[in-house]
């Protein structure tokens, strides 16, 4: 079995820019991975599935650390092997003394053509293959007809789903080639490697992308390159494409003798190669292999790493065997087959097996003759696909360069890298840009594999399956758009299954700018289903058996653990997004708790906007969120009493994030006022307004002050006054108080200008000044537009401009550029022809001339006479002298029928 480890099996490629892997041939009972759902790190990189402390290698397979002992699994490092006889020896050759021994390497087309075709000429009984020992029970599933390779092996421990290990095969992995050649001749299958018991028990099973040269018992060593640098190669991976994967002649079985008799040379060297952990997993080998001598005789056939080949004819004892198992650490494991894809093969940490191209190894091993040929055919289709012009004449010709590039580099046919040249060059026109989508979806490629239903999962795991297929969302592993209109059935469930696996930890999918803007009967999702993530669903398993209840259940955990208001209303808010109704009422009790302790106005003002949105979402998804309106509706009282006193005296640094949340609670407030009062809780004719003014409308003795979510809005607005005329505040919130006040029709132009001017005023320091405008006109808020349209406005800018002192003017010019570089192009090339025509055109000290097309106020009559135009377009009553217009009935000449 294949695992995400990268040793020098053959028939796996490793990446040649990576350091050396420590052992040569790569394991295929390795698994890919232990620990928080990550692979194991220090087993040897000829390790296949599970060993391998380097990104590629597919972690250590053995749990327990072993000691290097003369007696036990070879004896003492760099001890000549000594060929036991009922072990038998490697090599087709040795074939009539015992077993069959095919030393590989993991992802491989050539070690998988070449395993298949030695299985064939000998046929043999029972085929053991390196895995977890436990998986036997899961070989007859490969079989399955929904079966379809990438796949790998998940063992993860019962008590600690995250404590898990992966041993990942592609169709073209030498192990998964043997699987299903026994399974379709009838032949007995058996995995020999250590348990996964015992990998998941390791003491500390955790994987790094650091690749430690060095272990603590001595040099990791690459058993590919040591055989590379002695046949003249400095590329380790070029030489193992030009003696294996690249050669199409001869017998396809001839590597795996000499390679056995190189791993012995470099095994007598280097010993277990800085891979002590080895010894204990070969002893077990040996162990599953006197086993099934017993039961079969010598019709068998072990497919392992190539470097524990020369392990397995070395003679030892059942006894000293067993002593190096003895007291290993063991823990309760659970296994099943997963889909993986051809991305994880490529990648080189994490779950990956650290090979580059594994698109071009599938294609490689699939091809029945012309790989060059049909690869680039593969390449013109997907390029056509993209509209890049590509005709037969570019494919002959790109064939014809790559057979050239090989010849005059001395390898036997072209490999990626003389066809990547050949594509760029003359499919491409040299350009790395189309390259890139070619080595993105053809190199590496999209594969997900598939698992049949028959596969053993969590219950949590087969009620995601059933609602997947329920509401037909495929997994898949290429990322994709997916717009929901949350008005529909489908859609609305899709969006709540969704926004579950997040707040469980399953991030399949997550939330991308869409269309819809701030509408919510939109949403827009990134989908792409990663293999790792059925790790966190057997994580979360433990919450409960279906999606609804695990979500429901960890949301009620994380409120009552929750300390931070914002962390609480965040998660109100993400549980009205996932329709978890039962969840609510925990989670509001905690909120209320929280919020009635915490007096800070900053923590309020982070809390207000969450609770705000979750209202919104609320109304469209149909949830119930009267409580949570109350709680909303009493976050923006306090904040209209705590807000002016916590603006007072800030420095530059705490105004800024005060600006931010003051437009978050004034958009907040914004939605509870649009809200029946009802839904918020503030028809109660007793509830409290802000001490405002004396005659502000606002205040609670006020016999006209509006109520309900009226007079939430009263209170604000009467807040935001407060804010722009108190000097204590900084000018940045004073300014952009002003502005909200101006955009909510508030306050008129006049009292704009008056605000300005003061704030604008001489005996104001310009640094104060700056802020001012900053807050008023400053960033991507529409400033910009508020100047072209009202220049007494501008006239008020720059005549302050103009009138900074000399020194003071380089402090504020930072500033100044800052706020007027948010405008838009045009916008700035406006303000500046503006400007350029000096106060003659309106910016006098008196502001009682306007430019043509400028008026101090409004003109109704030429509004109006854009309504007979909007009612024709839209249909309304009033078009052309049917009742109801506003304009006069006939202005374009003929008078509508009645």
């Amino acid at each position: 079995m294949t695992a995400t480890a990268t040793t020098p099996d053959a028939g796996r490629v490793p990446d040649p820019s990576r350091a050396p892997d420590a052992h040569g041939a790569s394991h295929p009972g390795r698994p890919s991975g232990t620990g928080r759902g990550t692979p194991a790190s220090d087993a040897p990189p000829d390790a296949g599935p599970a060993s391998g402390t380097r990104p590629g290698s597919t972690g250590p397979a053995d749990a327990a650390p072993v000691a290097d002992s003369g007696s036990g699994s070879g004896g003492p490092a760099g001890a000549a092997p000594t060929a036991d006889p009922g072990l038998g020896s490697g090599g087709l050759a040795a074939r009539p003394d015992g077993p069959l021994l095919l030393g590989v390497r993991h992802h491989g087309p050539g070690s998988a053509r070449g395993v298949r075709a030695a299985l064939e000429a000998v046929r043999p009984d029972a085929v053991l293959v390196e895995g977890p020992a436990e998986a036997d029970a899961l070989v007859a599933l490969a079989a399955d007809p929904d079966m379809r390779p990438p796949v790998a092996l998940l063992a993860h421990a019962v008590d600690d789903p995250g404590r898990a290990a992966f041993w990942p095969m592609a169709a073209f992995s030498p192990e998964w080639v043997a699987i299903r050649w026994a399974l379709d001749h009838g032949a007995a299958v058996r995995f020999v490697d250590l348990p996964a018991a015992h990998t998941l028990a390791a003491a500390d099973p955790t994987w790094t992308d650091e690749e430690d040269e060095v272990s603590g018992s001595g040099l990791r060593i690459d058993p590919v390159a040591e055989l590379a640098r002695a046949a003249g190669y400095e590329d380790a991976e070029r030489w193992w494409e030009d003696v294996v994967e690249l050669r199409a002649d001869g017998d396809p079985t001839a590597p795996f003798t000499a390679l056995a008799e190189a791993m012995g040379a470099l095994r007598e060297t280097y010993g277990h190669g800085g891979h002590p952990r080895d010894l204990v997993r070969e002893a077990h080998m040996r162990l599953k292999l006197r086993a099934a001598r017993k039961e079969f005789g010598d019709s068998v056939a072990v497919v392992c790493g190539a470097w524990h080949v020369p392990a397995l004819t070395r003679r030892t004892t059942v006894a000293a065997d067993k002593a190096l198992l003895k007291g290993l650490p063991r823990a309760k494991a659970e296994l099943t087959w997963v889909p993986w894809t051809h991305r994880r093969l490529a990648r080189r940490s994490g779950y990956g097996a650290g090979i580059d191209a594994p698109g071009w190894y599938a294609h490689l091993f699939a091809a029945p003759d012309r790989p060059v040929e049909r690869w680039m055919t593969k390449v013109a289709g997907l390029l056509r696909a993209e509209d890049h012009p590509v005709s037969s004449a570019h494919v002959i010709e790109a064939v014809r360069l790559a057979e050239t590039l090989a010849a005059l580099r001395g390898r036997p046919r072209p490999g990626l890298d003389e066809t990547t040249d050949a594509v760029r060059a003359v499919l491409c026109e040299g350009s790395d840009v189309p390259l890139d989508l070619v080595r993105d979806r053809l190199v590496v490629g999209d594969v997900l594999g598939e698992v049949p239903a028959a596969a053993p999962a969590v219950p949590l795991q087969r009620d995601l399956a059933r609602r997947q297929r329920t509401l037909r969302l495929k997994p898949e592993a290429q990322e994709r758009e997916l717009g929901l209109d949350l008005r529909k059935d489908t859609d609305g469930e899709r969006s709540r299954l969704l926004h579950r696996l997040r707040l469980l930890g399953v991030p399949w999918g997550e939330p991308a700018a869409g269309r819809s803007g701030t509408g919510t009967f939109r949403e827009t999702w990134r989908l792409r289903w990663e293999p790792e993530l059925h790790v966190r669903v057997a994580e979360a398993g433990v919450w409960g058996t279906t999606v609804e209840a695990a979500a429901t259940a960890r949301a009620e955990s994380r409120a009552l653990a929750a300390t931070a208001l914002g962390d609480i209303t965040a998660l109100a808010e993400q549980c009205l997004l996932a329709g978890l109704t039962d969840a609510l009422p925990v989670v509001m009790r905690a909120l209320a708790d929280r919020a009635a302790l915490d007096t800070d106005v900053a923590h309020l003002a982070q809390a207000l906007p969450a609770l705000a949105r979750a209202l919104r979402y609320g109304d469209v998804r149909g949830t119930g969120t009267t409580a949570l309106g109350e709680v909303a509706a009493g976050l923006a009282e306090r904040i209209c009493v705590g807000l002016p006193p916590a603006c007072a005296a800030l420095d530059a640094d705490a105004a800024a994030q005060m600006r931010d949340r003051l437009d978050a609670v004034h958009t907040s407030i914004g939605l509870l006022a649009d809200r029946p009062a009802s839904a918020n809780g503030l028809d109660d004719p007793d509830r409290p307004g802000d001490p405002g003014r004396p005659g502000d409308p606002g205040r609670p003795d006020d016999p006209g002050r509006p109520r309900g979510a009226d007079g939430l809005l009263h209170r604000w607005v009467g807040v935001l006054r407060v804010l722009a005329g108190r000097e204590r505040i900084p000018g940045v919130l004073r300014g952009r108080a002003a502005r909200l006040l101006v955009d909510g029709g508030w306050v008129g132009g006049g009292e704009a200008g008056l605000l300005m001017s003061r704030a604008l005023s001489p005996g104001v320091p310009p640094g104060d000044a700056a802020g001012w405008i900053d807050g008023f006109v400053g960033g991507a808020s529409g400033g910009g537009l508020l100047l072209v349209h009202d220049e007494r406005l501008l006239g008020l800018v720059d005549a302050w401009l103009t009138s900074v002192p000399a020194g003071a003017f380089a402090d504020v010019l930072p500033l100044l550029r800052r706020t007027f570089s948010g405008y838009e192009q045009g916008v700035r090339r406006t303000l500046g022809e503006l400007v350029a025509r000096g106060p003659a055109h309106g910016r006098a000290a008196a502001y009682d001339t306007f430019p043509p097309g400028f008026a101090p106020t409004p003109d109704p009559a030429r509004a109006d006479a854009v309504l007979p135009l909007l009612h024709l377009i839209l249909g309304t009553p009033g078009t052309l002298g049917i009742p109801g217009t506003l304009g006069t009935p006939g202005t374009l000449g003929t008078e509508a029928p009645a």
